[in-house]
């Protein structure tokens, strides 16, 4: 009688190694520039069992993307649609919870623009991030202070342009900045965790009826 193969009991704490790897080099060369092996070596493992656990570079990069995305955007979902909390609140919490996210992650942003541009409609249609924006408990409020006269009667995609520049910009221009500052990552990673009592400031300023 044939026996059934019994199948290796997966490790998982190998898949999530090779996860972290992927992740840090995805995020410093993106998707064309990667190689296999470059994962392979940065987990500390041999290629043949990176290709075990995952099949192709395309599948673990499709992971990498969607949770790095999710992660990227779970805090615009879970800020943006609280209605225990105001306007003026929810830019704070905002801002706050990305700056600390871009300091654990910096490599992010570059990240994102990057795969975004080359394939936004495929990657952004998933996160439903259009009916997110529009529906969310923050545009009720944003309405209602325009209706009311207490902020200025623009469009409300000049209030996230803003308020994403003022934060992440900062992040992609690491480099360029420090220079420019003649700071030492030390310092530029206090400058933008002073930036987050800063921005809220800034942008209750801009959004000022006059």
């Amino acid at each position: 009688m044939r026996q059934n193969k019994r199948l290796p009991v997966p490790d998982l704490s190998t898949e999530e190694k090779i996860k972290n790897a992927a992740r840090i080099i995805f995020h410093q060369k993106g998707f064309a520039a990667t190689r296999t092996r470059d994962i392979a070596e940065e987990a500390g493992i041999n290629l043949a069992l990176l290709n075990y656990y995952y099949r192709s570079k395309e599948k673990l990069f499709a992971i990498i993307m969607q949770e790095s995305l999710a992660a990227f955007f779970q805090t615009v979902s879970s800020v943006m649609n609280d209605e225990t909390t105001s306007l003026e609140k929810k830019i704070e919490l905002f801002v706050s919870n990305y700056i600390d996210l871009l300091l654990v992650e910096p490599d992010i942003p570059l990240f994102l623009l990057s795969e975004v541009r080359s394939n936004p409609d495929e990657l952004l249609g998933k996160l439903n991030i259009r009916e997110l924006f529009q529906h969310s408990a923050f545009m009720k409020q944003y309405r209602a202070g325009v209706e009311s006269g207490k902020i200025a009667p623009v469009h409300p995609m000049h209030f996230m342009m803003n308020v994403m520049g003022l934060t992440v910009f900062p992040f992609i221009g690491n480099p360029m900045l420090k220079m420019v500052g003649g700071m030492s990552q030390q310092q530029f990673e206090t400058m933008m965790k002073e930036r987050k009592a800063l921005i809220p400031k800034w942008v209750k300023t801009m959004l000022k009826a006059r």
